[in-house]
């Protein structure tokens, strides 16, 4: 099968999450440079987060989350909020704090969400590439679509509140720590379901991914009605 053809399950899903964000932005876009750098800053993550891996695994505390979810359930539960969650989470945070905060046209709470998304789909790319030898046609198409919707919950849930948390100039180290846990602790608990469990857990999983994106869609509508009521007064 040709290279392009066997790629496509990672490059459909990242082009129409990235199309579907830069409309999600339409009203103050950011620069089309800045989504890119961002993305690339995102595939830049998964590496961050491989060393991560490995750097546990020279001291004895990286595992294998599938062998763990045969013989030590607790233990995957524990190594998924406190390995999997936090490393993945943490690799693509970094770039967002030093530097997509830093842009001069990050100026209203919808960019955090944005950008951590684009991170999230750089990230969500590499890693799909990097499974795709072990899954058939079929599992690549699925995880292909998924990945990067998991990744841009967990990524939008920091990316808001430290954007916000930073335009504001208030707790901003709080809103760090606060926000990154609660997303590699969601992260987590959905590894958790989604390896350890039975298929019949699943809807668990898919239900936590909904609820997070639903509270994410009302978020963006919320947050552009706003920015409309202030464009308007400002016209007035």
């Amino acid at each position: 099968m040709p290279t392009l053809v066997c790629l496509l399950p990672v490059f459909l899903p990242v082009m129409f999450w990235a199309a579907y964000h830069r409309h999600a932005d339409r009203h103050l876009p950011e620069p089309a440079s800045h989504l890119l750098l961002a993305f690339c800053l995102g595939i830049g993550s998964f590496y961050v987060g491989l060393y991560g891996y490995i750097a546990l695994d020279l001291v004895g505390l990286r595992f294998d989350a599938y062998e763990l979810a045969e013989s030590n359930l607790p233990g995957l539960f524990a190594y998924s909020l406190l390995v999997i969650g936090i490393v993945e989470e943490s690799a693509k945070l970094l770039p967002f704090l030093v530097v997509i905060l830093h842009f001069k046209e990050f100026n209203e709470p919808i960019d955090g969400i944005i950008y951590a998304s684009f991170i999230a789909l750089g990230f969500a790319a590499v890693e799909n590439i990097y499974y795709l030898e072990f899954l058939t046609r079929t599992e690549a198409y699925a995880r292909g679509f998924v990945g990067p919707v998991l990744h841009i919950v967990f990524s939008s849930i920091w990316g808001y509140f430290i954007g916000r948390a930073f335009l504001r100039k208030r707790h901003r180290m709080l809103t760090i720590g606060a926000s990154l846990l609660f997303a590699a602790l969601l992260h987590g608990v959905y590894d958790f379901i989604a390896i350890g469990l039975p298929a019949t857990a699943l809807p668990i999983a898919a239900a936590l991914i909904i609820i997070a994106w639903i509270w994410r869609l009302r978020l963006i509508r919320d947050l552009h009605a706003c920015a409309a009521e202030l464009r308007a007064s400002a016209v007035r």
